[in-house]
Protein backbone atom coordinates (compact mmCIF):
# COMPACT_ATOMS: atom_id res chain seq x y z
CA UNK A 1 0.00 0.00 0.00
CA UNK A 2 1.33 3.58 -0.90
CA UNK A 3 1.44 5.40 2.24
CA UNK A 4 1.30 9.04 2.37
CA UNK A 5 4.79 10.02 3.45
CA UNK A 6 5.81 7.93 -0.02
CA UNK A 7 2.72 10.65 -1.82
CA UNK A 8 4.27 13.96 -0.58
CA UNK A 9 7.87 13.03 -1.24
CA UNK A 10 9.33 15.39 -3.79
CA UNK A 11 9.94 14.72 -7.37
CA UNK A 12 11.76 16.48 -10.29
CA UNK A 13 11.41 15.36 -14.21
CA UNK A 14 14.00 16.98 -15.77
CA UNK A 15 14.36 17.74 -19.77
CA UNK A 16 17.65 17.94 -21.57
CA UNK A 17 16.40 21.89 -23.08
CA UNK A 18 15.90 23.29 -19.30
CA UNK A 19 12.01 22.36 -18.90
CA UNK A 20 11.61 21.04 -15.60
CA UNK A 21 8.69 19.66 -14.39
CA UNK A 22 7.81 18.67 -10.35
CA UNK A 23 5.17 16.65 -8.92
CA UNK A 24 5.37 13.88 -5.95
CA UNK A 25 7.65 10.85 -6.37
CA UNK A 26 5.72 6.79 -6.06
CA UNK A 27 7.59 3.77 -7.57
CA UNK A 28 11.68 3.33 -6.15
CA UNK A 29 13.14 6.05 -4.52
CA UNK A 30 15.69 6.40 -7.35
CA UNK A 31 17.16 8.50 -10.08
CA UNK A 32 17.18 7.23 -13.61
CA UNK A 33 18.02 8.52 -17.20
CA UNK A 34 16.60 8.45 -20.19
CA UNK A 35 14.58 9.35 -23.51
CA UNK A 36 11.42 10.74 -22.54
CA UNK A 37 8.29 9.95 -24.64
CA UNK A 38 4.33 10.03 -24.79
CA UNK A 39 1.52 7.15 -24.74
CA UNK A 40 -1.33 8.12 -25.95
CA UNK A 41 -3.55 4.60 -24.87
CA UNK A 42 -6.09 5.25 -22.17
CA UNK A 43 -5.15 1.89 -20.69
CA UNK A 44 -2.83 -0.65 -20.88
CA UNK A 45 0.39 0.76 -18.65
CA UNK A 46 1.13 -2.92 -17.58
CA UNK A 47 1.46 -4.24 -21.26
CA UNK A 48 3.03 -1.05 -21.87
CA UNK A 49 5.73 -0.86 -18.76
CA UNK A 50 6.48 -4.54 -19.96
CA UNK A 51 7.43 -4.01 -23.50
CA UNK A 52 11.28 -4.25 -24.12
CA UNK A 53 10.70 -1.93 -27.07
CA UNK A 54 10.35 0.66 -24.03
CA UNK A 55 14.11 0.11 -23.01
CA UNK A 56 16.00 2.85 -22.04
CA UNK A 57 13.21 5.32 -22.19
CA UNK A 58 11.18 7.29 -19.72
CA UNK A 59 7.28 6.95 -20.93
CA UNK A 60 4.56 9.48 -19.91
CA UNK A 61 1.17 8.67 -20.25
CA UNK A 62 -1.32 10.86 -21.57
CA UNK A 63 -4.46 9.49 -20.24
CA UNK A 64 -5.03 11.38 -16.73
CA UNK A 65 -5.79 8.74 -13.61
CA UNK A 66 -2.82 5.20 -13.77
CA UNK A 67 -3.22 2.56 -11.69
CA UNK A 68 -6.71 2.16 -10.63
CA UNK A 69 -6.99 -1.77 -12.37
CA UNK A 70 -3.34 -2.65 -10.48
CA UNK A 71 -1.11 -5.29 -11.81
CA UNK A 72 -1.66 -8.79 -12.61
CA UNK A 73 0.98 -11.61 -13.92
CA UNK A 74 -1.17 -12.48 -16.90
CA UNK A 75 -0.99 -8.76 -18.86
CA UNK A 76 3.00 -9.01 -18.71
CA UNK A 77 4.39 -8.84 -22.24
CA UNK A 78 7.35 -9.59 -20.60
CA UNK A 79 9.12 -11.39 -17.14
CA UNK A 80 9.86 -7.26 -16.27
CA UNK A 81 9.43 -3.82 -16.49
CA UNK A 82 12.07 -2.03 -19.12
CA UNK A 83 11.25 1.68 -19.05
CA UNK A 84 13.69 3.70 -17.15
CA UNK A 85 11.32 6.16 -15.52
CA UNK A 86 7.37 6.47 -15.25
CA UNK A 87 5.44 10.00 -15.48
CA UNK A 88 1.58 10.40 -15.02
CA UNK A 89 -0.55 13.25 -13.94
CA UNK A 90 -2.87 10.91 -10.98
CA UNK A 91 -1.86 7.88 -9.31
CA UNK A 92 -4.83 5.53 -8.46
CA UNK A 93 -3.16 3.91 -5.36
CA UNK A 94 -5.90 1.37 -4.45
CA UNK A 95 -6.45 -0.42 -7.08
CA UNK A 96 -10.19 -2.11 -8.02
CA UNK A 97 -9.78 -5.32 -10.07
CA UNK A 98 -10.66 -9.09 -9.21
CA UNK A 99 -7.59 -9.95 -10.96
CA UNK A 100 -4.94 -7.50 -9.49
CA UNK A 101 -2.27 -8.81 -7.16
CA UNK A 102 -0.34 -5.98 -6.35
CA UNK A 103 -0.63 -1.82 -7.02
CA UNK A 104 1.48 -0.06 -9.39
CA UNK A 105 3.60 1.99 -6.63
CA UNK A 106 4.55 -1.87 -5.45
CA UNK A 107 5.47 -2.96 -8.75
CA UNK A 108 7.85 -0.20 -9.71
CA UNK A 109 8.95 -0.35 -6.04
CA UNK A 110 9.93 -4.23 -6.78
CA UNK A 111 11.47 -3.69 -9.68
CA UNK A 112 13.80 -0.50 -9.03
CA UNK A 113 11.82 1.91 -11.48
CA UNK A 114 11.12 5.26 -10.15
CA UNK A 115 7.81 7.45 -10.97
CA UNK A 116 6.45 10.53 -11.02
CA UNK A 117 2.94 11.67 -10.77
CA UNK A 118 1.04 15.47 -10.06
CA UNK A 119 2.86 16.04 -13.42
CA UNK A 120 0.69 17.93 -16.31
CA UNK A 121 1.06 15.55 -18.53
CA UNK A 122 -0.86 17.75 -21.04
CA UNK A 123 1.79 20.95 -21.08
CA UNK A 124 4.44 18.04 -21.09
CA UNK A 125 2.99 15.98 -24.30
CA UNK A 126 2.88 19.43 -26.06
CA UNK A 127 6.31 20.46 -25.39
CA UNK A 128 7.73 17.56 -27.15
CA UNK A 129 5.42 17.45 -29.95
CA UNK A 130 6.80 21.18 -30.37
CA UNK A 131 10.15 20.30 -29.35
CA UNK A 132 10.88 16.64 -30.16
CA UNK A 133 11.92 13.79 -28.10
CA UNK A 134 14.86 14.57 -25.56
CA UNK A 135 16.67 13.25 -23.00
CA UNK A 136 15.42 13.46 -19.01
CA UNK A 137 15.90 12.48 -15.70
CA UNK A 138 13.43 11.72 -12.93
CA UNK A 139 15.15 12.12 -9.41
CA UNK A 140 13.97 12.72 -5.81
CA UNK A 141 17.59 13.76 -4.63
CA UNK A 142 18.87 16.28 -7.10
CA UNK A 143 18.16 20.37 -7.68
CA UNK A 144 16.58 21.00 -11.09
CA UNK A 145 19.98 22.49 -12.16
CA UNK A 146 21.78 18.94 -11.10
CA UNK A 147 19.12 17.16 -13.10
CA UNK A 148 19.00 18.94 -16.31
CA UNK A 149 22.73 18.73 -16.52
CA UNK A 150 22.66 15.30 -15.78
CA UNK A 151 20.05 14.93 -18.79
CA UNK A 152 22.21 16.72 -20.93
CA UNK A 153 24.71 14.36 -20.39
CA UNK A 154 23.24 11.33 -20.75
CA UNK A 155 23.49 8.90 -23.89
CA UNK A 156 21.50 9.39 -27.01
CA UNK A 157 18.56 6.96 -28.24
CA UNK A 158 20.48 7.44 -31.64
CA UNK A 159 23.27 4.50 -31.83
CA UNK A 160 21.80 2.82 -28.96
CA UNK A 161 21.52 -1.05 -28.92
CA UNK A 162 19.42 -1.83 -26.56
CA UNK A 163 18.77 -5.25 -28.23
CA UNK A 164 21.70 -7.11 -26.68
CA UNK A 165 19.97 -6.21 -23.32
CA UNK A 166 16.49 -7.47 -23.56
CA UNK A 167 16.99 -10.47 -26.21
CA UNK A 168 16.38 -14.44 -25.00
CA UNK A 169 20.21 -15.85 -23.94
CA UNK A 170 19.59 -19.28 -25.04
CA UNK A 171 16.89 -20.45 -27.64
CA UNK A 172 13.91 -22.12 -26.39
CA UNK A 173 10.18 -23.59 -27.91
CA UNK A 174 7.23 -21.32 -26.85
CA UNK A 175 4.63 -23.13 -25.40
CA UNK A 176 5.35 -26.53 -25.52
CA UNK A 177 2.64 -27.66 -23.71
CA UNK A 178 -0.13 -25.27 -25.31
CA UNK A 179 -1.06 -23.94 -22.20
CA UNK A 180 -0.57 -20.07 -22.47
CA UNK A 181 -1.57 -19.25 -26.04
CA UNK A 182 -5.14 -19.74 -26.56
CA UNK A 183 -7.20 -16.75 -26.15
CA UNK A 184 -9.12 -16.64 -22.85
CA UNK A 185 -12.20 -15.65 -21.26
CA UNK A 186 -13.47 -14.98 -17.74
CA UNK A 187 -15.03 -17.94 -15.96
CA UNK A 188 -18.65 -18.38 -16.50
CA UNK A 189 -20.83 -21.22 -15.05
CA UNK A 190 -22.28 -21.33 -18.69
CA UNK A 191 -19.11 -22.72 -19.86
CA UNK A 192 -19.05 -25.86 -18.22
CA UNK A 193 -15.02 -25.22 -18.25
CA UNK A 194 -12.44 -25.06 -15.63
CA UNK A 195 -10.61 -22.69 -15.02
CA UNK A 196 -6.44 -23.03 -15.25
CA UNK A 197 -3.56 -21.98 -12.96
CA UNK A 198 -3.68 -18.34 -14.55
CA UNK A 199 -7.89 -18.27 -13.31
CA UNK A 200 -9.23 -17.78 -16.57
CA UNK A 201 -10.81 -20.12 -19.40
CA UNK A 202 -8.46 -20.78 -22.39
CA UNK A 203 -9.62 -21.10 -25.77
CA UNK A 204 -8.77 -24.35 -27.79
CA UNK A 205 -5.60 -24.05 -30.27
CA UNK A 206 -4.93 -25.27 -33.64
CA UNK A 207 -2.71 -27.99 -33.97
CA UNK A 208 0.52 -26.66 -34.34
CA UNK A 209 1.45 -27.71 -38.37
CA UNK A 210 4.12 -25.67 -39.37
CA UNK A 211 7.81 -24.94 -37.29
CA UNK A 212 8.88 -21.08 -37.29
CA UNK A 213 11.73 -19.19 -35.82
CA UNK A 214 11.41 -16.29 -34.37
CA UNK A 215 14.08 -13.71 -33.62
CA UNK A 216 14.08 -11.92 -30.21
CA UNK A 217 15.33 -8.42 -30.23
CA UNK A 218 12.78 -7.96 -27.94
CA UNK A 219 9.57 -9.68 -28.33
CA UNK A 220 6.19 -9.47 -26.90
CA UNK A 221 4.18 -12.76 -25.76
CA UNK A 222 1.01 -11.82 -27.14
CA UNK A 223 3.22 -11.75 -30.51
CA UNK A 224 3.87 -15.39 -29.71
CA UNK A 225 0.53 -15.97 -28.59
CA UNK A 226 -0.72 -14.83 -31.38
CA UNK A 227 1.90 -16.78 -33.68
CA UNK A 228 1.23 -20.35 -32.20
CA UNK A 229 -2.77 -19.46 -32.41
CA UNK A 230 -2.22 -19.48 -36.28
CA UNK A 231 -0.75 -22.93 -35.82
CA UNK A 232 2.77 -22.39 -35.64
CA UNK A 233 5.11 -24.24 -33.44
CA UNK A 234 7.63 -21.15 -32.60
CA UNK A 235 11.36 -21.57 -32.02
CA UNK A 236 13.29 -18.49 -30.76
CA UNK A 237 16.19 -17.80 -31.00
CA UNK A 238 18.80 -14.76 -29.65
CA UNK A 239 19.33 -11.71 -32.02
CA UNK A 240 22.89 -12.77 -32.56
CA UNK A 241 21.82 -16.22 -34.44
CA UNK A 242 23.37 -16.70 -37.41
CA UNK A 243 21.28 -17.35 -40.61
CA UNK A 244 23.25 -19.90 -41.11
CA UNK A 245 22.13 -21.54 -37.84
CA UNK A 246 18.25 -20.56 -38.39
CA UNK A 247 18.81 -22.36 -41.86
CA UNK A 248 19.92 -25.30 -40.06
CA UNK A 249 16.69 -25.74 -38.58
CA UNK A 250 14.91 -25.94 -41.90
CA UNK A 251 11.95 -24.18 -40.58
CA UNK A 252 8.67 -22.77 -42.64
CA UNK A 253 9.11 -19.31 -42.03
CA UNK A 254 10.89 -16.74 -40.20
CA UNK A 255 9.72 -13.89 -37.83
CA UNK A 256 11.60 -10.68 -36.73
CA UNK A 257 10.02 -9.23 -33.59
CA UNK A 258 9.54 -5.86 -32.30
CA UNK A 259 12.45 -4.25 -30.44
CA UNK A 260 14.04 -1.03 -28.30
CA UNK A 261 16.69 1.16 -29.79
CA UNK A 262 18.36 2.51 -33.37
CA UNK A 263 17.97 -0.06 -35.52
CA UNK A 264 20.82 1.36 -37.59
CA UNK A 265 23.63 -0.01 -34.88
CA UNK A 266 22.55 -3.47 -35.60
CA UNK A 267 24.74 -3.88 -38.35
CA UNK A 268 25.37 -7.36 -37.05
CA UNK A 269 22.06 -8.26 -37.32
CA UNK A 270 21.07 -6.71 -40.89
CA UNK A 271 23.86 -8.69 -42.37
CA UNK A 272 22.21 -12.35 -41.10
CA UNK A 273 18.91 -11.00 -42.21
CA UNK A 274 19.68 -10.79 -46.04
CA UNK A 275 21.29 -13.76 -46.17
CA UNK A 276 17.51 -15.18 -45.51
CA UNK A 277 15.26 -12.81 -47.84
CA UNK A 278 14.60 -15.00 -50.52
CA UNK A 279 15.45 -18.57 -48.16
CA UNK A 280 12.06 -18.66 -46.53
CA UNK A 281 8.61 -16.58 -45.82
CA UNK A 282 9.44 -13.73 -43.57
CA UNK A 283 7.26 -11.50 -41.57
CA UNK A 284 8.54 -8.60 -39.56
CA UNK A 285 6.81 -6.58 -36.91
CA UNK A 286 8.35 -3.05 -35.74
CA UNK A 287 12.11 -3.09 -34.88
CA UNK A 288 11.93 -5.93 -37.08
CA UNK A 289 10.34 -4.30 -40.03
CA UNK A 290 13.13 -1.64 -39.55
CA UNK A 291 15.77 -4.29 -39.86
CA UNK A 292 14.45 -5.57 -42.90
CA UNK A 293 14.82 -1.96 -44.34
CA UNK A 294 18.45 -1.99 -43.62
CA UNK A 295 18.84 -5.20 -45.03
CA UNK A 296 17.25 -4.58 -48.33
CA UNK A 297 19.72 -1.61 -48.06
CA UNK A 298 17.50 1.17 -47.08
CA UNK A 299 18.10 3.88 -44.83
CA UNK A 300 16.23 5.01 -41.67
CA UNK A 301 15.29 7.92 -38.88
CA UNK A 302 14.73 9.19 -36.23
CA UNK A 303 10.70 10.92 -35.89
CA UNK A 304 10.34 13.92 -34.12
CA UNK A 305 8.79 11.87 -31.38
CA UNK A 306 7.58 8.98 -32.74
CA UNK A 307 3.96 7.03 -32.82
CA UNK A 308 3.35 5.55 -29.44
CA UNK A 309 -0.27 4.17 -28.39
CA UNK A 310 -3.35 2.46 -29.80
CA UNK A 311 -4.98 4.99 -32.17
CA UNK A 312 -2.48 5.47 -34.75
CA UNK A 313 -4.47 5.96 -38.67
CA UNK A 314 -2.87 3.18 -41.25
CA UNK A 315 -3.47 3.51 -44.63
CA UNK A 316 -3.47 0.11 -46.89
CA UNK A 317 -2.23 1.48 -50.15
CA UNK A 318 -3.36 -1.33 -52.37
CA UNK A 319 -7.28 -1.17 -51.29
CA UNK A 320 -7.66 2.09 -49.76
CA UNK A 321 -8.76 0.80 -46.47
CA UNK A 322 -7.49 2.11 -43.13
CA UNK A 323 -6.79 0.34 -39.95
CA UNK A 324 -6.69 1.96 -36.23
CA UNK A 325 -3.22 0.76 -34.86
CA UNK A 326 -1.21 0.30 -31.86
CA UNK A 327 2.31 1.34 -32.42
CA UNK A 328 5.44 2.16 -30.48
CA UNK A 329 8.78 3.14 -32.90
CA UNK A 330 10.51 6.13 -32.33
CA UNK A 331 12.13 5.50 -35.99
CA UNK A 332 10.97 4.84 -39.32
CA UNK A 333 12.06 3.74 -43.15
CA UNK A 334 13.60 6.19 -46.01
CA UNK A 335 11.22 5.05 -48.58
CA UNK A 336 13.36 6.77 -51.04
CA UNK A 337 16.23 4.79 -49.84
CA UNK A 338 14.49 1.25 -50.83
CA UNK A 339 15.10 -0.31 -53.79
CA UNK A 340 12.69 -1.15 -56.99
CA UNK A 341 11.96 -4.73 -55.94
CA UNK A 342 10.26 -3.83 -52.41
CA UNK A 343 7.00 -1.84 -52.55
CA UNK A 344 5.53 0.43 -49.63
CA UNK A 345 2.43 -0.84 -48.79
CA UNK A 346 1.36 1.17 -45.81
CA UNK A 347 1.73 4.68 -44.96
CA UNK A 348 0.59 6.51 -41.07
CA UNK A 349 -1.85 9.01 -42.29
CA UNK A 350 -0.88 11.35 -39.55
CA UNK A 351 2.80 12.11 -41.21
CA UNK A 352 2.85 10.07 -44.09
CA UNK A 353 5.52 7.17 -43.07
CA UNK A 354 6.20 3.95 -44.00
CA UNK A 355 4.06 1.82 -41.93
CA UNK A 356 4.27 -1.15 -44.13
CA UNK A 357 6.57 -3.15 -47.05
CA UNK A 358 6.39 -6.01 -49.21
CA UNK A 359 8.80 -7.27 -51.07
CA UNK A 360 7.67 -7.83 -55.57
CA UNK A 361 9.78 -11.03 -55.83
CA UNK A 362 10.14 -13.17 -52.43
CA UNK A 363 8.19 -14.00 -49.83
CA UNK A 364 8.34 -11.35 -47.26
CA UNK A 365 6.33 -8.51 -45.51
CA UNK A 366 6.91 -6.39 -42.51
CA UNK A 367 4.54 -3.87 -40.76
CA UNK A 368 5.99 -1.02 -38.44
CA UNK A 369 2.77 -1.44 -36.23
CA UNK A 370 1.73 -3.66 -34.05
CA UNK A 371 -1.14 -5.94 -35.12
CA UNK A 372 -1.11 -7.97 -32.33
CA UNK A 373 -1.88 -5.19 -30.17
CA UNK A 374 -1.73 -5.99 -26.48
CA UNK A 375 -2.80 -3.55 -25.84
CA UNK A 376 -4.91 -1.63 -28.58
CA UNK A 377 -7.50 -2.26 -31.29
CA UNK A 378 -7.20 -5.25 -33.18
CA UNK A 379 -7.57 -4.25 -36.86
CA UNK A 380 -4.73 -5.36 -38.03
CA UNK A 381 -4.50 -9.10 -36.58
CA UNK A 382 -5.50 -10.26 -39.99
CA UNK A 383 -1.86 -10.38 -40.77
CA UNK A 384 -0.59 -13.13 -38.77
CA UNK A 385 -3.50 -15.05 -40.50
CA UNK A 386 -1.62 -13.78 -43.71
CA UNK A 387 1.77 -15.09 -42.64
CA UNK A 388 0.49 -18.46 -42.04
CA UNK A 389 -1.02 -18.52 -45.97
CA UNK A 390 2.04 -17.23 -46.87
CA UNK A 391 4.00 -20.12 -45.35
CA UNK A 392 1.38 -22.37 -47.05
CA UNK A 393 2.33 -21.38 -50.07
CA UNK A 394 5.83 -21.78 -49.60
CA UNK A 395 5.74 -25.54 -48.20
Amino acid sequence: MTTAATLMKKALLALEDGRVFEGTAFGADATHTGEICFNTSMSGYQEVLTDPSYRGQIVTMTYPMIGNYGVNPLDMESDQPHVRGFVIEELCDVPSNWRSTQSLDAYLKQWGIPGIQGVDTRALTSHLRSRGAMRAVITTTATAEEAVKQAASSPTMEGSDFVKEVTTKAPYLWDPESTESGDWDIPSPSQNREPGADGVVRHPLPEAKHHIVAYDFGVKRNILRRLRQQGFRVDVVPATTSAKDVLAKNPDGIFLSNGPGDPAALDYIHKEVKELIGKKPIFAICLGHQILGHAYGGKTFKLKFGHRGGNQPVKDLRNGKVSITSQNHGFAIDPSSLPSNVEVTHINLNDGTVEGMRHREAPVLSVQYHPEAAPGPHDAKYFFSEFARMVETGR
